[in-house]
């Protein structure tokens, strides 16, 4: 269960993050919520699909995994790739809101937190300004929320477009096994080659066009998501 609650230098003035990556610290996800302007940076690490989100919309997701709880990029030393989503990374961290005003949020019972001690990042320095750490976090806040405002505005003329589509993966293991991932969308990539040069231009004049080829770059990235999933499996025999 979350406890949430507004950031400040006087409740929290001890607080401490553990930022090491791990199962035990809530990083074994299947899937990490991303957005455009991250694209290009997780593109060369993990495929970039599309999923419902419930309201007639879609989110963009980084694939980490083929099933839930299943983290691929979590081995003994930490995640195993240069770049780690913004989403991740910003935990134990969220934005509140007060009208218009918005603030940070820290969850006090996620397994990151330490109250005291000296494992962890700390929050705020002794005299009450803040941490590098927590300006990092404060500007990968930021973004994302930025981001993910943004992210609404290029998927809805990824819809007007028709240029979503569903597709079903399937996968052979080195055991043998049959495996399907269904349930994602991707980029039609038939239909955004027929688009009209003034429907690019659009794209490119919104800064789309990027996100768009950077998430058709992304699912080269499926081989060796598969490769994670069967050294994987190797190690369970």
């Amino acid at each position: 269960m979350a406890n949430h609650a507004p950031l400040n230098n006087v409740d929290h003035k001890n607080l401490r993050v553990v930022t090491t990556r791990g199962a035990a610290y809530g990083d074994a996800v299947m899937s990490a919520l991303t957005f455009p302007a991250e694209f290009r940076d997780l593109q060369a690490c993990y495929p970039i699909v599309f999923a419902q989100d419930g309201n007639g919309g879609y989110d963009a997701l980084a694939l980490l995994g083929f099933e839930p709880g299943e983290n691929l990029f979590l081995g003994p030393n930490g995640w195993d790739a240069p770049t780690i989503p913004l989403t991740i990374e910003r935990q134990p961290f969220m934005i509140g809101r007060s009208g218009e005003e918005l603030s940070v949020h820290v969850d006090l019972d996620s397994p990151r937190v330490r109250d005291g001690g000296i494992e962890g990042e700390a929050l705020f320095l002794t005299y009450g300004g803040t941490s590098e750490y927590l300006e990092r976090i404060n500007s990968v806040l930021r973004t994302i929320h930025e981001g993910l405002a943004a992210s609404r505005a290029f998927v809805a003329v990824l819809v007007e477009l028709e240029l979503i589509e569903s597709f079903v993966l399937d996968v052979e293991l080195d055991d043998g096994s049959q495996n399907r991932l269904a349930g994602f969308y991707t980029i039609n990539e038939d239909r955004l080659a027929k688009l009209t040069g003034e429907q690019l231009a659009r794209l490119h004049d919104n800064g789309y066009l990027q996100a768009i080829y950077m998430a058709v770059a992304s699912l080269a990235q499926f081989r060796g998501l598969i490769q994670r999933k069967n050294r994987a499996n190797d190690v369970l025999r």
